[in-house]
């Protein structure tokens, strides 16, 4: 059988400019229009704040030169399309349970811990990798533990989005107490740079992701998968019965990515989910202006930034779990993450599930109904197992 092209090479150049539509459209053009305009004014402010992360590794000497070098290094790997050799198993690590701090958030009556281990991830490109662990504090991975008196539940794991990382926030937003109340234990992870995992004196949470450069980026990518692998080996070594994963944003690109390596899950959702860094912020101001800066005095087009971001993107690998089991969901009126970059991933797996709620990125209207399918999904993944 011929071997179809790596969709790097056949999406369309102009994709991040195409239009949007889905069948809310019409039904709820308010909500969904509406709430668009929202967001394109909210992603100037990411778009400023990403801009001004990668100003200085771009501005270094020699450092155009060196990414483009390294895009080829991971382009090559995403070539070659093997799972194994991206996404490396993780050893054995010890994690270990501590009790949250006076002022930290936890849920009222909840057991709740904060889980800690040495990061087992070690950088891709040998070039960067002094460069990528001298930052101390992103090798301590943590994650908010909620668990259940009676022995471990069914367990859901929540990834964040970018900057996003307060557990408080991502809590009430997706009224995960709901989950926990109905039979679920909760882990909530927190990325790489993010949180108590960024370097004191970075500016905003998730700042070292893009600060090193393109090259950073994807090491945070593959270094935020081996975390979330360690997570779901002590989840299921603790007792788990079934184990599964969601996440807004780029935790719904992650738990894409989840899908990809880990056919123990029992459920994956993503969430509005990046799909392809590069074509989606192309369409933003200013970074749209520094990709065309960056090509200039380098050559790297963004079609060669997709390519080199290619190796940690779901799109590029087909699933090790049962694309049955995945359910993404989407907003209508979303312009971080538009509809037609979530109808990408649903095309690549077509046998996954797609909802659409008439609201943006942030603004989820409908958002109840959308939480009740998931806990239904959850459910028929997890043969409906009943607690007490």
């Amino acid at each position: 059988m011929k071997k179809s092209p790596p969709w790097w090479t056949s999406l369309p150049e102009d994709f991040y400019c195409q239009s949007d539509g889905t069948e809310l459209d019409s039904e709820y053009p308010v909500k969904v229009y509406g709430t668009a305009m929202v967001d394109r004014v909210m992603r100037t402010g990411l778009s400023m704040m990403i801009s001004a992360s990668l100003m200085p590794q771009m501005l270094k000497r020699g450092g155009l030169e060196r990414e483009r070098e390294w895009m080829d290094f991971y382009s090559n790997l995403a070539e070659q399309q093997d799972v194994d050799k991206v996404f490396i198993p993780p050893p054995t690590v010890s994690i270990s349970e501590h009790k949250m701090g006076r002022l930290a958030y936890k849920p009222k009556d909840i057991p709740t811990v904060e889980l800690r281990f040495e990061s087992p991830f070690e950088p891709l490109n040998p070039e960067i990798s002094d460069q990528f662990l001298s930052y101390s504090r992103n090798r301590t991975a943590r994650a908010q533990y909620w668990s259940h008196p009676s022995g471990p539940r069914p367990t859901l794991i929540f990834v964040h989005g970018v900057v996003e990382s307060a557990y408080v926030f991502n809590s009430l937003f997706f009224s995960l107490r709901s989950f926990y109340d109905s039979g679920y234990d909760i882990v909530l992870m927190t990325q790489p740079f993010h949180g108590d995992r960024a370097e004191r004196g970075h500016p905003f949470s998730g700042y070292g992701l893009f600060s090193g450069g393109f090259s950073q980026l994807n090491e945070g990518m593959l270094q935020a998968v081996t975390d979330l692998r360690v997570l779901v080996n002590y989840l299921f070594d603790r007792g788990a019965p079934h184990v599964g994963i969601s996440g807004l944003s780029l935790g719904g690109y992650l738990s894409s990515v989840m899908a990809v390596v880990e056919p123990r899950l029992a459920f994956c959702i993503p969430n509005s989910p990046l799909v392809s860094p590069i074509d989606t912020v192309r369409d933003w101001m200013p970074i749209g202006h520094l990709m065309d800066v960056i090509s200039k005095r380098s050559g790297l087009s963004p079609l060669d930034l997709r390519r080199g971001l290619a190796i940690h993107s779901p799109l590029s690998y087909q699933p090790k779990l049962d694309p049955d089991k995945v359910m993404i969901i989407g907003g209508a009126g979303d312009r971080f993450t538009p509809p037609r970059f979530v109808r990408l991933l649903h095309a690549h797996w077509p046998e996954s599930h797609l909802h659409w709620f008439p609201g943006n990125h942030l603004v989820h209207l409908g958002q109840g109904e959308y939480l009740t399918l998931m806990r239904h999904f959850m459910d028929s993944h997890c043969q409906s197992i009943s607690y007490s």
